[in-house]
């Protein structure tokens, strides 16, 4: 048994690493990884680079480079996936990949960033312009145990259960939404600032998205804060400028064990494996019928009723008992015993069936059918999956 790392989806600055800039409409494997594919125990992408971190604790980059988000100290694009040298003495443990910036976690709980900095989404704001080698958040000052990178912003969770934010890529929406009200610091904070609002409990997990962001509490508990414009925080407010507790009755009073996003819609899976997806739907991003079905009356009641399919969490039984779930910014991957499914946004070739056409429902990767997946991970507009082959 090999493993063997396959990428696919929109690949115009080489985030696929497989050597050149053209999209990739079915999963293709690398033929150039500077680790050992057997040796790689996480990926995930940004909005068009990519990175994977071994067991050893080191991180292999591509793609996407002007801002010198690949942390190579350079900002040339890069097309394989190439070692990041910067962080030799230091055990990488995640990475969280935004737009044009990498946020990374080492295993002491320190904190490094690289990138663009033009929101202050590097969280050290003594640095101006863009940031070509990972630099250490200094502020941070508690350990880290969990990170999350959004469009222009950026989450850490701490050892003690606080949230810290910073990059002001929510500010500007914050503003229009609260016009002549007083914000709270953490949504325009160039450093990482105190997410308040959740002094009552103990968060261990955090995700970020274009506009919103996500908590999940060591009781099993989702909070939101930010962006609603597509009812992706089940609310009645347009922005959220505090998070809010999702309450526990549209996941049938379950606890949640894990939460993903994509830029706009969410994803969650309870304790005991179901799974739910809410917010926007129009790509298929939800994987479940949001549209009346045929025979029955458009009335304006059931418009109202089009609308709560998408705002509120509903269950996607197909999806039940995934063991890993990965959200791009419109599209998403899963794993379901041993196969992959993808389905949402299909521009660039992401959910790899080999089309453009979006994918409604989650649906095999045919492509990948032949072996068993070990790992999957997201980028904004593309997939990658290790998978264990018989060859």
């Amino acid at each position: 048994m090999a493993a063997v790392l396959f990428a696919w989806g929109a690949n115009s600055y080489g985030q696929l690493g497989v050597g050149h800039k053209e999209d990739v409409l079915i999963p293709q494997s690398l033929k150039d990884v500077s680790c050992k594919c057997e040796d790689i125990k996480s990926i995930t992408g940004g909005g068009g680079h990519s990175a994977v971190i071994t067991g050893a604790g080191e991180l292999c980059v591509c793609g996407h480079n002007k801002e010198g988000q690949l942390g190579l100290n350079h900002t040339e694009d890069v097309v394989h996936f190439t070692l990041c040298t910067a962080l030799s003495g230091f055990h990488v443990k995640e990475v969280a990949c935004g737009w044009d910036f990498t946020i990374i976690l080492v295993g002491t709980g320190l904190v490094l960033s690289c990138g663009s900095n033009a929101f202050g989404q590097l969280g050290v704001p003594q640095i101006s312009g863009p940031c070509l080698t990972p630099q250490k958040i200094e502020s941070l000052k508690e350990k880290v145990v969990d990170i999350a990178a959004g469009l222009r912003h950026a989450l850490a969770a701490t050892e003690s259960g606080l949230v810290l934010q910073w990059g002001t890529g929510m500010a500007s929406r914050a503003k229009r939404a609260n016009q002549g009200k007083t914000l709270p610091l953490f949504l325009s904070a160039k450093e990482p600032c105190e997410v308040t609002g959740l002094e009552d409990v103990k968060v261990k997990r955090v995700t970020a998205s274009s506009y919103h962001s996500v908590s999940l509490t060591d009781e099993g508990h989702l909070y939101v804060w930010g962006s609603n414009k597509h009812g992706q925080l089940v609310s009645e407010e347009i922005f959220l400028a505090e998070p809010k507790k999702i309450d526990t009755r549209f996941f049938s009073h379950e606890k949640i064990g894990a939460v993903w996003s994509g830029w706009t819609h969410l994803v969650a899976q309870t304790e005991t494996g179901k799974v739910f997806t809410w917010g926007r739907a129009d790509y298929g991003q939800l994987g479940r019928p949001t549209v009346v079905p045929d025979g029955q009356e458009a009335s304006t009641a059931s418009e109202q009723r089009l609308e709560l399919l998408c705002n509120v969490p509903i269950s996607v039984p197909c999806l039940n008992g995934a063991s890993q779930i990965a959200c791009g910014s419109e599209h998403n991957l899963a794993v379901v015993g041993d196969s992959c499914f993808s389905w949402g946004w299909n521009e660039h070739g992401m959910c790899g069936d080999g089309t453009e056409a979006n994918v409604q429902v989650p649906k095999p990767v045919k492509a990948l059918g032949f072996a068993k997946q070990i790992l999957i991970g997201c980028g904004a507009g593309h997939s990658m999956a290790l998978c264990q082959t018989s060859c």
